[in-house]
């Protein structure tokens, strides 16, 4: 390896830390980046680009009555003269100026393909055709009139505006996008006319906060509708911080088809979702069996928007189909909001409503104030010219003699007619033809107007007062153009409150419901037969296995799986295995532990209640809302001591319970000395010398008690021969009336 070459010492080399220069370079790069790229003017509500756009249509004349120029030509313009960056995104800003699905008011006309909502991009800049709409000559408005100030442009050539006079308000009536260094901003649209009545109201009461003036700004108008469906307190927050987001849906309603059919129609779609786009995601979770309540999506859209959705059947709620599709599409979709702007032009700030329309309201203050000294100037230059006018029509013929024959004329009439030198070069520049319109009257007549015209001027900037009322007025001019009432002016975004859907299970309402008969056999395998099947004759099961329980449910349905370790599980009835097979072990879907065994099984049915008794006589009362769990490892509800097992669990409905040992003895009790409980160990209900329950059930005393022999017939013991057997809980009890079967079981 050779050593290490010394950079060569002496001459221009200056050496400097890699560190140093690196943050010196970025930090130039991060401020160009947030100055002049991705952050709007709070002023005018432009970034650089848009603006030069702007500045060199005017330039071109493309006003909203002029024909429209190519594309190309524009751009060309723009890009030689004010922005030295690459043509595409110059025409990409131009284009989006002029889409009416992404501009609230669009800044441009256009002609030819602009793009379309579905996400197509537009033609070549040199097939298409721009000018200004009425929205780009308000913000050019008096800009010719020293309004605002201009500063040079990259090359020192020409000169450009540093920010628009502005009398619309753009910065929230068509939003803005933009990602800096560190920052980032993103301003939805909003309607320009209650932006008008906002800033009328803080010209009323300038210290109004932005909560008071939501009465006039609702939310944001998105060019593409919509309904927002946020609290309206989330609301005041965003505006009153600048920062947010917006949930907004899709418009739909409902289409009747005849003979109970029917269909969704989406006709408005999210702010900035292209369409295609939507409706391939739709179709795909559609292919991915994800949307079980929809059958089919169809674009008929021309024109306007139509996304027609198809349910899977007549009896599918199409609230339900909706939330549902809400919930996975972009059918809903959050528009953010962080109106960070350049406030004065100058610093990125976070600006809430009032701050926003603050500044926009100062700015054009500034303008009439600018503009009307311009104005002044104008009108001194004119009285001046006027003046030395109205002395020489006195002699004309003495003027036309000194010009004919005088070598310096201008000297000779300034000290004839003592007039100034703006005066003598005014008349030295009349043409022979203007001195027939030099009639006394018609002079006194302009004289007089302007001097009116310069008084009104002088009050205006002599008081404070006077230049809001002017600034109020022009306001209510612009208001008048994008009123409620005209096309453009219309509000297209509404408000609305989602519905409530808490209660609805997603998970259960994106199943169809179908009757099932589930059949849970004695080695613990389970299985979901079609349709209530009363005869369970031909059911066939694997080796010595055999029926344990079989009963009706929906695919809805939740099932309850109860193991004698005291917990229970829930499985969903839909995700069941068919019932062609012998079905599938239940421990494959539970995490049951080793030798615990499942003692029941039955549908989840809310707001009843169950009794659950172990084998050491204890046992409560549990509400079945109680019992559900989500996981595989299910919920804990009866608490036992080794060697103790669960070995009861059944319906609490009724007064009385009756319990039976192992030693056959037999107690029945009042059900209310139960207590209720959520999970435990529960209360003695039974005391045994040896051996533990057997059985237990709830029943209505009046009905008598009843059970099932071993072939089948049915028992019933009246309320009066079942004195020998009321007493109290944690009595022993004793044998059981004749006739008993004897398993010591019920048998039901």
């Amino acid at each position: 390896m050779g050593k290490p070459v010394n950079p060569p010492s002496g001459g221009e080399i200056e050496n400097i830390n890699l560190k140093d220069a690196l943050e010196e370079r970025y930090l130039a790069y991060a401020l160009s980046t947030i100055m002049h790229r991705a952050l709007p003017d709070a002023r005018d509500g432009l970034k650089p680009v848009h603006r030069r756009i702007l500045h060199a249509m005017r330039l071109l004349k493309l006003d909203p009555k002029s024909a429209p120029k190519k594309c190309a030509r524009i751009v060309g313009d723009v890009m030689g003269q004010f922005h030295p960056h690459g043509d595409q995104s110059i025409y990409e800003a131009l284009v989006r100026m002029a889409q009416d699905f992404a501009q609230r008011y669009p800044l441009a006309d256009g002609q030819g393909n602009f793009g379309n909502i579905d996400g197509d991009g537009a033609a070549a800049m040199r097939y298409t055709e721009a000018r200004m709409t009425e929205v780009a000559r308000l913000l050019l408005e008096g800009i010719d009139e020293d309004s605002v100030d201009f500063r040079e442009t990259y090359d020192q050539a020409n000169e450009e505006p540093v920010v628009l006079p502005a009398a619309f308000p753009n910065l929230l009536a068509n939003g803005s996008q933009g990602i800096a260094v560190g920052m980032a901003t993103s301003i939805p649209p909003h309607n320009a006319a209650e932006l008008c009545d906002a800033a009328l109201h803080l010209i009323a009461k300038p210290s109004a906060t932005s909560e008071q003036l939501m009465q006039f700004v609702q939310g944001p108008d998105l060019p593409t509708g919509g309904i927002v469906v946020d609290s309206p307190a989330s609301m005041v927050e965003t505006y009153t911080t600048g920062r947010g987001s917006f949930r907004v849906r899709a418009r739909w309603h409902k289409e009747e088809l005849g003979r109970g059919s029917w269909q969704i129609v989406v006709t408005e779609i999210p702010y900035a979702v292209p369409k295609s786009r939507l409706i391939e995601k739709i179709a795909e979770l559609l292919q991915e069996k994800k949307l079980p309540l929809l059958a089919d999506v169809r674009d008929e859209s021309a024109e306007d928007i139509r996304v027609v959705l198809e349910p899977r059947a007549k009896t599918v709620d199409p609230i339900i189909l909706m939330e549902s599709l809400f919930k996975l599409t972009e059918l809903e979709s959050r528009v953010p909001m962080n109106v960070n702007v350049l406030a004065g032009g100058k610093v990125p700030k976070v600006l809430g409503l009032a701050e926003c329309l603050r500044e926009w309201l100062d700015h054009r203050r500034e303008v009439l104030i600018r503009r009307s000294r311009f104005r002044l100037a104008a009108i001194d230059r004119r009285l001046e010219i006027l003046g030395g006018l109205l002395i020489v029509y006195l002699d004309l013929d003495r003027v036309i003699k000194i010009i004919r024959e005088e070598d310096e004329p201008k000297a000779e009439l300034m000290r004839v007619f003592k007039l100034t030198e703006v005066q003598a070069n005014a008349i030295l520049d009349t043409r022979l033809r203007s001195l027939r319109k030099l009639e006394e009257m018609e002079l006194k007549r302009e004289q007089k107007s302007l001097q009116d015209e310069k008084a009104q001027i002088e009050n205006l900037l002599d008081s404070e007062k006077v230049q809001w009322k002017t600034v109020a007025w022009e306001i209510k001019e612009v208001r008048k153009t994008f009123g409620p009432e005209t096309e453009l002016g219309r509000r297209r975004t509404t408000f609305d409150q989602a519905p409530d859907t808490s209660d609805i299970d997603f998970a259960e309402a994106m199943i169809e419901r179908e009757p099932i008969t589930v059949i849970v056999s004695e080695k613990g395998w389970i299985r979901a037969m079609k349709g209530h099947q009363a005869d369970l004759s031909g059911v066939q099961f694997k080796g010595d296995d055999a029926l344990k329980t079989a009963f009706f449910a929906e695919t809805t349905s939740k099932i309850v799986v109860v193991a004698d370790n005291g917990r229970f599980f829930t499985l969903d009835a839909s995700k069941l295995p068919g019932g062609r097979g012998f079905g599938d072990p239940i421990r494959l879907m539970v995490d049951l532990e080793e030798g615990a065994d499942f003692i029941a099984a039955f549908p989840y049915k809310a707001g009843s209640k169950l009794l659950v008794v172990g084998t050491d006589g204890r046992g409560f009362v549990v509400p079945t809302d109680d019992i559900t769990a989500n996981t595989r490892k299910g919920k804990q509800i009866l608490n036992l001591d080794a060697p103790a097992k669960m070995v009861v669990c059944t319906e609490a409905e009724g007064d009385h319970v009756a319990i039976i040992g192992e030693n056959r003895k037999l107690l029945i009790f009042p059900a209310n000395q139960v207590p209720e409980m959520t999970r435990g160990k529960g209360v003695r209900l039974q005391r045994y010398k040896d051996g533990g329950v057997a059985d237990a059930k709830v029943f209505k005393l009046k009905e008598g008690l009843t059970w099932k022999d071993t072939s089948g017939r049915t028992w019933t013991v009246a309320k009066e021969d079942l004195r020998d057997w009321l007493g109290n809980r944690t009595e022993a009890g004793r044998l059981p009336p004749k006739g008993f079967p004897k398993s010591n079981r019920f048998g039901e």
